[in-house]
This record gives C-alpha cells, sequence and structure tokens, in this order.
C-alpha cells in the first residue's frame, strides 16, 4: 500500500537535485558558460552552440530567466534587440561551472599526450 502522503514530484529530495534541476539539461550550463563572458544577443549564442534549435534556446533562455539565473532586456528598437546576461544569482554559479570545465577537460577531452601516443 503506497503512502498516505507522498512528497510533490517538484519537490526536490536534496540540494544537489534541487541544483540539478535549474542548471540540467543538454544545453543551460553551455548557455551559462558563454555568458560568463558577459551580456550576448540570441544570435550571437546561437553561433556559441551549433547544435541548439532555435526553439530549443528559446525555451532553454525563459527557464533560465524564469530561474532568476540570467536577465533577459529587450531594446525598443526596429528590428527589437534583445540581450542575455548573467542575474547576480547566475554569476554565482561561476565557480560551479568552471570547475565542470576544468573536469571536462581532464576526464573527457582528448589530450594532446593521447593523441600523440595513438
Amino acid at each position: 500500500m503506497p503512502p498516505r502522503f507522498q512528497k510533490p514530484f517538484n519537490s526536490p529530495a536534496c540540494p544537489v537535485e534541487a541544483a540539478l534541476g535549474l542548471i540540467g539539461g543538454k544545453w543551460k550550463g553551455i548557455v551559462l558558460y558563454h555568458l560568463l563572458g558577459g551580456t550576448l544577443r540570441f544570435n550571437v549564442i546561437r553561433r556559441y552552440i551549433p547544435g541548439v534549435t532555435q526553439r530549443m534556446l528559446t525555451a532553454q533562455l525563459r527557464e533560465l530567466e524564469a530561474d532568476g539565473l540570467i536577465i533577459r532586456v529587450v531594446f525598443a528598437e526596429v528590428p527589437p534587440r534583445v540581450e542575455y546576461s548573467l542575474s547576480a544569482k547566475g554569476r554565482t554559479l561561476e565557480p560551479v561551472i568552471m570547475a565542470l570545465r576544468a573536469w571536462g577537460e581532464e576526464h573527457v577531452m582528448p589530450s594532446d599526450d593521447a593523441e600523440a601516443a595513438a
């Protein structure tokens, strides 16, 4: 018999689950990484991430904005200009993202030594 009270699905069981819920997925971490360098326009982000579709990038940016990790600024120009930057909360992810980058370089990306030995 199931328990009378079950934790709601959207309630994380631990802080790691909560954090991964905000930055998890294929594209969010990459978007955040590129925004570490400063404010970017939509098409620049898209050029930096050639595998993402316009629809998926738009969805990921909206989720990051809704979670308070990025700031979206729309300029009243013709044609309209939209810029994205990290919020103060998003900026706190910098050490995490840079640690993931360092780990990826060490454990995932082929090194020059490995290529020379092959």
